[in-house]
This record gives C-alpha cells, sequence and structure tokens, in this order.
C-alpha cells in the first residue's frame, strides 16, 4: 500500500470545516480513500451497506477486475494456473506466495496426502446426525470439531499453530466431505490411500466401497481438479470476510474455517450451483427444452418471482473466466461418460443460447457463471445435488486459510467492529406499572 500523490478532501454544506483524508495505491486496481481517522475528525461514520465501496483490508492474494473479467491468483491469470497446475500446486501458491519448484513441489504434495486420514472417534460424532441430514449442516459441525480433536494446532497467533492447521484442514477436507457422503447413504467409509492424487483420493472415498477395487478415471479426476482450482479463493466474499471477521477474534483456525463453511451454505453464495440445478429440474419437470423460452420469459416479468440461477455475478460485469474453463470441462466430462445428449445438459445450452442473444440478458451482461457449468459437471460425475455445497467448502478452505495467515499477519489488524446507522428509539425512561 502506498501513499498516493494526491488526497481527497471531504467537505460539508453545512459550514463545518473540510476534513483531508490519504489515498492510497494498489499494486493494480482503484486507489483507496482512508477514512480510519474520519469519526475522530468528524463525529461521523461512513454508511455503506454490503461493503460495496468499503475496502476491508489489504491483500496480496487474489485480485479480481470485474469489468474485464479478469481473476489473479497471486498475479498468475486462472486460465494459466487451471491449464497448468494441479489443485495442491495452487493451494502452495496462495499460501506461500509463489509456485513451488521441483522439489517443493513433491513435498507439499506429500505432506498433504499423508494427513488425509482423520482421527477415529469423529466417524462417532458423525453418528450423532440424522442420515438425512443436510451435508453443509453436517460438515459445519464436523469442521468445528476438529478444534477438538487437534489441541496442538489451535492457537491462531502461532505461526506454527496455523501451518499445521492448514495442512489437516487442506488434507483432510475431503475425508470429511466423503465421510458426510457415505453417512448419508449408509455405506461404509472408504479410508485415504496414499498413492493416490488429492483429486483422485476423493473420487475413490466417495464413489467405491470396500468389497471392489475403484479405478480412477483420469478425466473425471481432472475435472474435480480443475472445479477445486476455479474455486479455490475469489478475494472478499461473504464466507472470506466471515472467516477474517471471526479470525479477528482470535479464534482458534478450525472454529474461524467453520464459520466460513456456514457462511458458504447459503443459496445466495456457495448454494448457488445447487439452485442452478433444481432451476433446470424445473424446468425439466415443466416439459423440458419446449418450455425454456415459456421459462426466459417469466424470468423477464418482474412480478413474476421467478429468478434465472447460474447467471450474472456481484463482481464480474463481463464474462466470468472460470465459466469458459468449466464450460471446456463440461464438453469433455460429458463425452467422456457418453452424456452429451442429457436432457439436463439440452436446457443448459438452450438457456445460454437465450441468455447471450437475447438483448434484456446481453444489455444486464447476465452471462453464465462458473455455478452454471460446475453443477452439471458434478452431477455428471455422480455427486448429489445437496453435496454441491460441499464441495465448494472443500475447494476454498484454502483460500480461507491464505486470508486468514494473512490478516493475523498484518500489524494493522484489529478484531472487526463494523460500526451502524441507529433509527430505534432514542432515549426514554421506563414508565411507572401500576401494582395489580
Amino acid at each position: 500500500m502506498k501513499l498516493a500523490d494526491n488526497k481527497a478532501t471531504l467537505s460539508f454544506s453545512n459550514g463545518s470545516p473540510s476534513v483531508d483524508l490519504p489515498v492510497y495505491h494498489g499494486s493494480i486496481g482503484p486507489d483507496v480513500i482512508d477514512i480510519r481517522k474520519l469519526y475522530a475528525q468528524t463525529g461521523m461514520f461512513t454508511y455503506d451497506p454490503g461493503f460495496l465501496s468499503t475496502a476491508s483490508c489489504q491483500s496480496s492474494i487474489t485480485y479480481i477486475d470485474g469489468d474485464k473479467g479478469e481473476l489473479l491468483y497471486r498475479g498468475y491469470p486462472i486460465e494459466q494456473i487451471a491449464s497448468q497446475c494441479d489443485y495442491l500446486d495452487t493451494c502452495y501458491l496462495l499460501l506461500k506466495g509463489d509456485l513451488p519448484d521441483a522439489t517443493q513441489r513433491a513435498d507439499f504434495h506429500k505432506l498433504v496426502i499423508n494427513h488425509t486420514m482423520v482421527n477415529e472417534q469423529l466417524q462417532f460424532f458423525l453418528r450423532g446426525f440424522r442420515r438425512d441430514a443436510h451435508p453443509m449442516a453436517v460438515l459445519t459441525g464436523l469442521v468445528g470439531a476438529m478444534s477438538a480433536f487437534y489441541h496442538d494446532s489451535t492457537d491462531i497467533n502461532n505461526p506454527q499453530h496455523r501451518d499445521i492447521s492448514a495442512i489437516r484442514l487442506i488434507a483432510k477436507m475431503p475425508t470429511l466431505v466423503a465421510m458426510a457422503y457415505k453417512y448419508g447413504i449408509g455405506q461404509p467409509y472408504m479410508y485415504p490411500r496414499n498413492d493416490l492424487s488429492y483429486s483422485g483420493n476423493f473420487l475413490r472415498m466417495m464413489f467405491g466401497v470396500p468389497c471392489e477395487d475403484y479405478k480412477v478415471n483420469p478425466v473425471l479426476e481432472r475435472a474435480l481438479d480443475r472445479i477445486f482450482i476455479l474455486h479455490a479463493d475469489h478475494e472478499q466474499n461473504a464466507s472470506t470476510s466471515t472467516v477474517r471477521l471471526c479470525g479477528s477474534s482470535g479464534t482458534n483456525p478450525f472454529a474461524a474455517i467453520a464459520a466460513g463453511v456456514a457462511c458458504l451454505w447459503g443459496p445466495a453464495h456457495g448454494g448457488a450451483n445447487e439452485a442452478c440445478l433444481n432451476m433446470l429440474e424445473d424446468i425439466q419437470k415443466m416439459g423440458g427444452v419446449a418450455k425454456v423460452g415459456e421459462f426466459m420469459n417469466q424470468v423477464k416479468d418482474k412480478n413474476s418471482g421467478v429468478k434465472l440461477m447460474g447467471f450474472g455475478h456481484r463482481v464480474y460485469k463481463n464474462y466470468d473466466p472460470r465459466a469458459k474453463l468449466m464450460q471446456e470441462t463440461c464438453n469433455e466430462v460429458l463425452a467422456e461418460l457418453g452424456l452429451e445428449k442429457d436432457p439436463l445438459f439440452a436446457l443448459a445450452k438452450q438457456l445460454e443460447k437465450i441468455a447471450l442473444e437475447d438483448d434484456y440478458f446481453v444489455q444486464r451482461k447476465l452471462y453464465p457463471n462458473v455455478d452454471f457449468y460446475s453443477g452439471i459437471v458434478q452431477r455428471a460425475i455422480g455427486i448429489p445435488v445437496n453435496l454441491f455445497t460441499g464441495i465448494f467448502a472443500l475447494a476454498r478452505t484454502v483460500g480461507w486459510i491464505a486470508q486468514l495467515n494473512e490478516m493475523i499477519s498484518d500489524p494493522e489488524y484489529k478484531i472487526g467492529r463494523p460500526r451502524q446507522l441507529f433509527t430505534g428509539s432514542p432515549r426514554r425512561d421506563v414508565p411507572t406499572m401500576a401494582k395489580a
């Protein structure tokens, strides 16, 4: 963060003296006005619901340019990362700041893969849930429970503890997600294997059974790895901000990540790809491709209450760069599984065609986003819809950890404490009560 040559001057129409505020340059992106001393100087706060115009921190991890449709991890374009790196390379990059060399890569992959097993007692903890519990409810509990099993890495202010908890969370999250899935369908848990890749291990733990060998399909393995990469971090979104806010109190890393999992569960955030698949299934019940035009007309009607899921994005005002990459993967997976004629995929293609050609959607820049394609890919692989957000949480864990570590290491960090514009009753006295 570098002080800019210019400063911002805040003036008031009521004759109060004007205030000069520092302006800072980032390495890329818009400048920021420093308002930390605004209250001390003026007795006023700023008002910014949803923090649409407020930078809550300085960060060097992920950069998004919504107008250009650009996403950078530590300066590297997502297109290059997704094409040339695997998920654990991406984890190393997000955590350490640079891509690993050959030795660092081998060591880091081995370290993570060798810590994928979880404490055996977590199985008994899991049995306390109903079989039909939503996987995100289960996952929130399991991640939070890790702080009860791994006491030697719960001090968020200890760098070594943070490093240990980071590896544990990244390594064990696939095992926890697979356990939640197996528990729900009544199948035995599959222990991880150290001779498989991170994504291959997850596929086996999800879909393997003890009575026969499971052979990992390399196309599906690669597809899942790409899903993980594309969801690994996304700047200061709701769940990441939740993890930072939770961690700012000094709570342990497992609790902070559990808070992120809980926030991600919301349909406006991590639940978007689940909502997208549900939308496609609803259109299929209406009559399939023949009803797409009718559905899109309902979307245009503001009074209908019908929403188009999987299109448009809060940040990207252009094409979501992750969507194009996910579309490539979608085509590869459907071709590999012989599902090119899958009715839901045909529906999705028709929705996409209308959204890219119809003036109503083009003018509003409602392009397909990553959720639109990732839901189709996961469904094709065999992942149930209610587990989609769990996959997202698994992938995003490394981003949450990297952001949390960055915040704790920032000498300017303080416990989060937003202000408010109070609109309730002013001070008043309790009236004298008549005695019965």
